[in-house]
């Protein structure tokens, strides 16, 4: 093993005079025809000299050392279902749809505009909300489009004092950023003891000022605001509106509607419930909808279906926001969800929401003698746990991530939600069987008994891996960016 690390981590090392696994043919031109001498390399550049074979190897062997969703089980909670086809992802890549242009006339993309039609017609029917735009590139993106067609909303009515944004601490922390963004005044409101939003808490904060609540739902330690409907009925009777942030919507899918419960807008994150790639910074997709009082205010233009059966991107909005993006969405992520939603019935979508949600309690069942969960009680689709401080020896959360990663697992959320205490974060999703569920439930019992016995063994991981532990803060402050 260390042989194989050794020779994947070099690079120039490796090369050899001579050695070539590409012939190229002499230059048919002079470059300086077309490229300024003074833009014209002086020198030859140092690159490695190996053959095709060496090349294939020394990538294939780095590739070997990465944790991927193809090789490993990813419990990474509020990130994504991580069920990504391989279908999909060459139907995104069709040329009918890849190799558009963005200015092509519409006449001429009837395809494309009708897949996305459609697909606002899928988000409207499994959410409830009266319509849905297609353009934020991103869950983010797709918050602060969300808090901008509030404020549009707000700007209509004349209605100038609304100058606050309700923010619980167990939303995602992009929520009082987004709100900030859009200049608002923050207002963060304690949890309470359930884990989930205190009623007094948020009737005490709500005013004539409170322009927007926002919440996620499920919330950030992985349960469901049972009260949801009071929530939605005090912010209503101030005048306000209810924003959800629905990138954890993979549990709610087919069980319930948002709009049934008083929510005005909300984001969904296709690359996370609507099974597209998510990791690396994206792609990513966050189509946001809206009730009809909220939904002309919306960004512009939004596909709709002419008289004639046409389809065509209507921007006489004269209430919208704007635009949020130069083009309609990124049509690789929506082709992704389309897929999806095509593939599945309302039934099946339903099963894979509950699969998810039996996956998180069974997790949370399993390792609860070790790591029990913060918040005892059902969770959705992922549980947060905590450690037991007064039996791991001086074991902490971090530890036990690092140690994982021995064992072939990697390693989940860790230190988030911030209200948890050296929280561990686990979303096994609908797509793991119960052997890989009790494989890793089983690894980590494993590490609980090591920090009762051999804790240096933990505190030291990991042991076999290609980089081992590093000085974290130092890398975050002083970073190498260089060979």
């Amino acid at each position: 093993m260390s042989e194989i690390l050794q020779s994947s981590q070099l690079s120039i090392e490796k090369s050899h005079p001579g050695r070539r696994a590409v012939r190229f043919e002499k230059p048919q031109f002079k470059p300086e025809k077309y490229v300024p001498a003074k833009y014209l390399r002086k020198t030859t550049d140092r690159l490695p000299e190996l053959t095709e074979q060496d090349t294939v190897r020394h990538f294939t062997n780095l590739s070997r050392q990465n944790y991927s969703l193809d090789s490993h089980f990813y419990p990474l909670g509020s990130c994504t279902m991580k069920y990504n086809p391989k279908a999909y992802d060459a139907l995104s890549a069709l040329d009918g749809f890849a190799n558009v242009h963005p200015f092509a006339p519409e006449e001429s993309v009837q395809g494309t505009l009708e897949l996305m039609y459609q697909l606002q017609e899928f988000l409207k029917e499994i959410t409830g909300l009266a319509a849905f735009t297609l353009q934020p590139a991103a869950g983010a993106h797709g918050e602060l489009t969300g808090i901008l067609t509030a404020r549009a909303y707000f700007a209509a009515k004349k209605d100038k004092n609304r100058t606050e944004v309700i923010v619980p601490d167990t939303a995602h922390g992009t929520n009082p950023a987004t709100s900030h963004m859009a200049g608002y005044n923050v207002i963060n409101i304690k949890s309470g003891p359930d884990g989930r939003v205190d009623l007094q808490a948020l009737q005490n904060a709500l005013s004539e000022r409170t322009a927007v609540v926002m919440l996620t739902v499920p919330n950030t330690v992985g349960l469901f605001e049972k009260d949801i409907r009071q929530i939605a009925d005090k912010v209503h009777a101030v005048g306000a509106l209810l924003y959800m942030d629905g990138a954890n919507f993979n549990a709610l899918i087919g069980s319930a509607k948002p709009a049934d419960f008083g929510v005005d807008i909300m984001h969904l994150n296709l690359h996370k419930t609507f099974a597209a790639p998510h990791g690396g910074g994206g792609p990513g997709s966050g189509p946001v909808g809206a009730s009809a009082e909220v939904a002309p205010f919306l960004p512009k233009p939004i596909v709709e279906k002419t008289a004639k059966g046409t389809y065509t991107l209507q921007g006489k909005m004269p209430r919208s926001l704007g635009k949020m993006k130069a083009f309609y969405g990124n049509i690789s992520v929506c082709i992704r969800a389309y897929a999806y939603m095509r593939q599945f019935d309302g039934n099946t979508l339903k099963t894979i929401s509950q699969d998810a949600v039996l996956s998180a309690n069974y997790m949370r069942v399993l390792l609860k003698e070790a790591f029990p969960a913060f918040f005892d009680a059902p969770c959705m689709h992922e549980c947060v746990l905590t450690i037991q401080k007064d039996k791991m020896n001086g074991v902490h959360t971090s530890d036990v991530a690092k140690r994982l990663l021995d064992y072939g697992f990697y390693a989940p959320t860790i230190y988030f939600p911030l209200i948890v205490p050296e929280a561990l974060m686990i979303e096994p999703t609908e797509t793991e069987s119960r052997d890989m569920l009790e494989a890793f439930a089983t690894a980590l019992q494993k590490i609980f008994e090591e920090a009762q016995h051999t804790p240096e063994l933990v505190k030291g991981a990991p042991h076999n891996q290609p980089v081992q532990r590093i000085d974290e803060v130092g890398a975050a402050r002083e970073p190498n960016l260089h060979w």
